[in-house]
């Protein structure tokens, strides 16, 4: 067709049947994202107690399995005078086929006598000079003393400073940085436990118990 030999009445009707098949695209493409959310919506529904119960039947499970470890960790403690603080516990079968770990996730956290040792650190920073050495020191142990995002000291660092502190000798480096240590007061996050079982190779395998571990 060329547009340009139609007359204005038939480019008008042109216009105005184009103009109606684009709205009735448009409404048929409506009803379909709102027949897509409806879905959505009604699936959603459905999935959200059938997750709620497994979540209720594996924090069951967890806690049951806490419970059947409970005599076995207090005889563990008593015999190989474990510390009671420990963050996990690994138990194999006799015939070293299957263990199970019972742990817990740490989460970084200080009292607020920290904030003294970290001071006492800084004086003796400010205390080496402005040599080159001194400025690369200061530079390493402010770097440790730096706190995350949620303004939190990472234990890990303070044990790197802590190398940097005896090494150096100074007493009042190593007093701050012995505060800051005794200032540490970790909170648990999460209990886990983990389960595996060795293959027809000897390999150690994890049985999945989450959701997200799990094959479909």
């Amino acid at each position: 067709m060329d547009i340009n030999q139609l007359t204005p009445k038939e480019k008008a009707e042109l216009q105005a049947q184009l103009a109606a098949e684009a709205k009735a695209e448009a409404e048929k493409r409506a009803a379909n994202i709102n027949t897509y959310k409806e879905l959505v919506s009604d699936t959603v529904i459905k999935c959200f107690p059938v997750l709620q119960d497994q979540a209720q039947s594996l924090g069951s499970t967890k806690l049951q399995i806490y419970k059947m470890f409970e005599s076995a960790l207090l005889m563990k403690f008593d015999l190989y005078k474990v510390k009671e603080d420990q963050q996990s516990h690994t138990f194999t079968d006799k015939d070293g086929q299957f263990r199970i770990t019972l742990g817990a996730n740490m989460l970084d956290n200080y009292d607020d006598t920290a904030d003294s040792g970290i001071e006492m650190v800084k004086d003796y920073l400010n205390s080496l000079g402005d040599t080159e050495n001194a400025k690369q020191a200061i530079k390493i142990c402010l770097s440790l003393l730096a706190k995350d995002k949620k303004g939190t000291l990472k234990a890990s660092r303070i044990m790197t400073l802590r190398k940097h502190a005896i090494e150096s000798g100074n007493p009042r480096f190593i007093e701050g940085v012995e505060v800051i240590m005794n200032a540490y007061k970790p909170i648990v996050s999460k209990q886990y436990i983990r389960a595996e079982y060795k293959d027809e190779k000897g390999v150690w395998v994890s049985v999945p118990l989450g959701l997200t571990e799990a094959d479909i």
